[in-house]
């Protein structure tokens, strides 16, 4: 006779393995780097303080 095997753990496993699987391709397709993202950041302010500064607040302009 073969091995006696608990099904709920091979199912566990299995489902643990497939959760990895996603995760990792998640990781690659939505991941970015903290540095990245701060980067990211800083350009992002800096180009709207940059267009602030260029902005007409009077009224006579037009």
């Amino acid at each position: 006779m073969g091995d006696v095997i608990n099904l709920n753990k091979r199912r566990k496993r299995a489902e643990r393995v497939r959760a990895d699987v996603i995760a990792d391709a998640n990781r690659v397709r939505f991941g970015r780097t903290k540095a990245e993202r701060d980067l990211s950041k800083q350009r992002k302010m800096r180009e709207l303080s940059l267009l602030d500064q260029h902005r007409i607040d009077g009224e006579d302009a037009s």
